[in-house]
């Protein structure tokens, strides 16, 4: 009987792509975020910005946009789970710390200053099969905002230039992406050289979702100046046709209009800010369920950041 109740409580992960209609999250959390970090904590230009400038969110409001999220989800019944809270650490972006494939759930080599977020979902990953549980060697840099599931292909966005022990922005090398092809031999990888800066948050793609994200059954938002090598842009652009990409630009990339979130193949959460976005979508018979994440923005990160999907049907 022990064995029966053990095997029914287990995860049975399932994930083919980025808008199959979802079924179980981790949504990240906001509370007891810490105080503002110092510039040398920071891990990206665009918080290092909001610091100096004093903007930088604080936790009450950031609570408040992630709870925005929860009750979307709760509206369609979707399974959410939390992280357990950590005094004093930022635990919002649930994407960097592990991604699932298939079946798989890898966990992602990241900064060593945040492998407690990872052990702040044991609770979750206790509940997968301890088979499909991922971890890649050491030399494979990798985190779930780079890593996009589409069907019979696998889109990672990396950086490979010499320099990339200098990008604090550089998250995923080409050790991930040859890892991760060894593991779906199945699937077709594809990789992205993405545009790297320390500096200048509107010259940087922190990771591929900052750039681009598919969307419904054939379509996709994109910012050509994320992409490093134009024909790989082009390639993105061939592939959904122009028709169906939506083209941001360079401010809408700094606010982060392409990390929107998928519920379903008709439902997206968008931030209630992204006019044009929200309009267009609508236009393409999307459901858009508008919340308020603009705070949470200024972390260099939306709401696909903060979400990692676990099934999906």
């Amino acid at each position: 009987m022990e064995l029966f109740i053990f095997l029914n409580t287990m995860l049975e992960l399932n994930i083919k792509n980025e808008t199959g209609r979802l079924r179980a999250v981790v949504l990240g959390t906001a509370e007891s975020n810490g105080p503002t970090p110092s510039i040398e904590e920071a891990y990206d230009p665009k918080s290092i910005e909001h610091i100096k400038a004093g903007t930088y969110p604080v936790e009450a409001d950031m609570v408040k946009e992630m709870e925005a999220v929860a009750k979307v989800f709760k509206k369609y019944d979707v399974k959410v789970y939390r992280p357990e809270v950590i005094k004093d650490y930022n635990q919002i972006f649930s994407r960097d710390i592990a991604f699932v494939i298939e079946n798989k759930l890898i966990k992602a080599n990241i900064l060593p200053d945040r492998e407690r977020e990872y052990e702040a979902i044991k609770h979750v990953i206790e509940q997968i099969k301890s088979d499909n549980v991922i971890q890649l060697p050491e030399k494979c840099h990798v985190e779930g905002g780079d890593v996009m599931p589409w069907n019979d292909y696998i889109f990672i966005g990396t950086y490979s230039g010499k320099d990339y022990p200098d990008y604090i922005t550089a998250r995923t090398n080409t050790d991930a992406v040859i890892a991760i092809q060894e593991l779906f031999p199945d699937k077709i990888v594809k990789s992205f050289e993405l545009r790297k800066s320390n500096t200048e948050p509107k010259n940087n793609a922190l990771h591929l979702d900052c750039c681009f994200q598919p969307i419904g059954t054939n379509k996709a938002i994109l910012h050509k100046n994320g992409f490093l090598v134009e024909s790989e842009y082009e390639w993105l652009l061939n592939f959904f046709g122009k028709e169906n990409v939506f083209e941001i630009t360079k401010d809408e990339m700094y606010n982060m209009n392409s990390n929107v979130f998928s519920i379903a193949e008709d439902v997206i959460i968008s931030e209630q800010n992204f006019t044009r976005l929200n309009t267009w979508l609508r236009e393409q018979g999307f459901t858009v369920e508008e919340v308020p994440y603009a705070e949470i923005a200024k972390q260099e990160g939306l709401l696909r950041c903060s979400t990692m999907p676990l099934i999906r049907d």
